[in-house]
């Protein structure tokens, strides 16, 4: 694993590692992060990634994680177009390193979201969302939906207004965020077309210039995101071809999945060797089409 700082926007630096296989690479791989979650998280899964022959790139956004820098969070100023730059300057420097090889996005939550803002979305040949969709506060799952307005009118407003920033470490709840990403989300949440609802239609136009395949792995026992949810956000790429593969915990196994479940290494033997698969299939989603649904079986090692 190689780290570098990418600088962004005239000073800003994203933190950024590189997980190199053994061999040469036959594909890039930049992996998306989830709101609030450092790219840490997902080291893991990327190793595994890279010893499948593959050139794996995670980040932190401004303000978080190692790109947070020590920096207070009162006053930083970042909302989530700014996190889709972060994004984007990866891609830019994954793609720049390996031109002749594709270059797939796995798109955890957020991460599935933001890159309907590339500016580029030709430089990516696919993504795989995982337990994504739309925020929208009605198609959170039931328990999240019960006392997620209390968050977003109540708890969001005041301590964001006391702080300068969402403290969210102390309060156990998504994790630190700058002013203008958590007001911003907050929007996107309690609009009924989530993000393109709430920025109009620049965002709408903005995702319907996705070609790229989408795949989305929705997760039957996630506690945050729904089917409707991941098929709102499936929507929102109306010109990219789409399928919809729901994964269950029993299909592995397992007690339990969950939202984050799948980049843990409990699954590195059942979850994580169908992710080539996965990649293989977005190749066959060529042409824009219904969004379909699929159970495949999951390969076990």
């Amino acid at each position: 694993m190689q780290t570098q700082q990418l600088a962004v926007d005239g000073g800003m630096a994203v933190a950024v590692r590189r997980y190199e296989p053994a061999g040469a690479p036959r594909a890039s791989i930049v992996i998306g992060g989830a709101m609030g979650v450092r790219q840490s998280f997902y080291e893991p899964f990327a190793q595994w990634l890279a010893q499948q022959g593959l050139r794996v790139w995670t980040f932190d956004y401004r303000g978080s994680g190692d790109s947070r820098g020590g920096a207070p969070l009162r006053g930083f100023k970042a909302d989530l177009f700014d996190w889709a730059r972060d994004y984007e300057a990866v891609i830019d420097t994954a793609k720049a390193a390996l031109p002749d090889e594709p270059l797939y996005l796995l798109g955890h939550s957020l991460g599935a979201q933001l890159p309907g803002f590339l500016q580029r979305p030709e430089q990516v040949a696919g993504l795989v969302s995982i337990a994504a969709g739309s925020g929208y506060w009605r198609e959170n799952a039931p328990k999240l939906r019960r006392s997620i307005l209390y968050f977003w009118f109540v708890l969001v407003p005041l301590v964001t207004r006391l702080c300068g920033y969402f403290p969210g470490r102390k309060l156990k709840k998504v994790g630190d965020l700058p002013r203008g990403v958590i007001l911003q989300w907050r929007r996107w949440c309690l609009n009924p077309r989530y993000s393109v609802g709430a920025e109009g239609e620049t965002a709408l136009q903005s995702y319907g210039r996705v070609r790229f395949p989408v795949l989305a792995l929705s997760i039957t026992d996630d506690e945050l995101m729904t089917l409707a949810g991941t098929e709102s956000l499936l929507s929102f790429y109306a010109g990219a071809p789409s399928a919809v593969e729901r994964i269950a915990p029993a299909d592995v196994q397992a007690r339990r999945i969950g939202h984050f479940g799948f980049f843990r290494e409990q699954f590195s033997q059942s979850l994580w060797p169908s992710m080539v698969d996965k990649l293989h299939r977005l190749a066959a989603l060529t042409a824009p089409t219904a969004v379909q649904h699929a159970n495949v079986p999951h390969t076990t090692a």
